[in-house]
């Protein structure tokens, strides 16, 4: 019991800063899609401001976990994952070529999120995939961000007041507000199929193709679950 009083805030310390570091460099990691941004900011130096303000100091030499510590880290947070959650990661980083380290963040944040929104998770995971491929720095022509396409001008009042300036590409900001417009638009819609027509922004498509799209993308995930099931069993 006194061992376990010290061990296990240090443990929280380490999972805490494992997961600040992995958002980092799930985030510099997407720098080549940053670079599309460019126009938005005025000339090289205020391109260079701009990166300042979305990746602010992050760790400190102090607070940098050893490489015995990552690993600990990263196992307890995948640790954190359901079953299906994890083979459902493990199938998007197969089929998009996208690192598991990088997408663990992700998954967490589409786990929680829509756990504290009544959603399923893989709704979640299906419409990122749809949205953005999985690329945290995707921007449509009209404006919509990162993972889940959220709209800045309609959704910042529902960034954390912690939020840095380039929020919605921060990939754990964006599928939390995500999560939550998604949770919105299924309630203020009367259903999922409508939900995610208007999320999508094709309210108005008779042939429902985005809703259609999503749920397609799900239950190709749940099958890619029940085919990893059967292969461990």
């Amino acid at each position: 019991m006194f061992a376990s009083q010290f061990l296990f805030p240090a443990v929280q310390r380490v999972v805490a800063a494992v997961s600040h570091v992995v958002r980092k460099f799930l985030m510099l990691a997407g720098l080549v899609f940053v670079l599309g941004l460019a126009g938005s900011f005025q000339g090289q130096a205020g391109f260079l401001q701009g990166l300042q303000a979305m990746f602010p100091a992050g760790v400190s030499a102090s607070e940098t976990p050893t490489a015995e510590a990552v690993q600990v880290g990263a196992q307890i947070e995948t640790g954190r994952l359901v079953p299906s959650m994890l083979k459902a990661l493990n199938d998007v980083a197969r089929r998009y070529r996208v690192s598991r380290e990088a997408l663990l963040p992700i998954f967490l944040a589409a786990q929680d999120s829509a756990r504290e929104q009544g959603l399923d998770p893989l709704l979640v995971v299906a419409v990122i995939g749809v949205e953005s491929g999985f690329n945290p720095f995707s921007q449509s022509v009209v404006g919509a961000q990162g993972l889940m396409q959220v709209m800045p001008r309609f959704h910042s009042d529902k960034l954390p007041q912690d939020a840095g300036e380039l929020p919605f590409f921060d990939p754990v900001t964006n599928v939390q507000v995500g999560t939550r417009v998604l949770r919105e638009s299924i309630a203020r819609n009367g259903g999922l199929i409508p939900g995610l027509q208007q999320f999508g922004g094709a309210i108005d498509d008779p042939a429902q193709r985005y809703a259609s799209k999503v749920l397609s993308e799900r239950r190709r995930l749940e099958a890619a679950i029940r085919q990893g099931t059967r292969q461990t069993a």
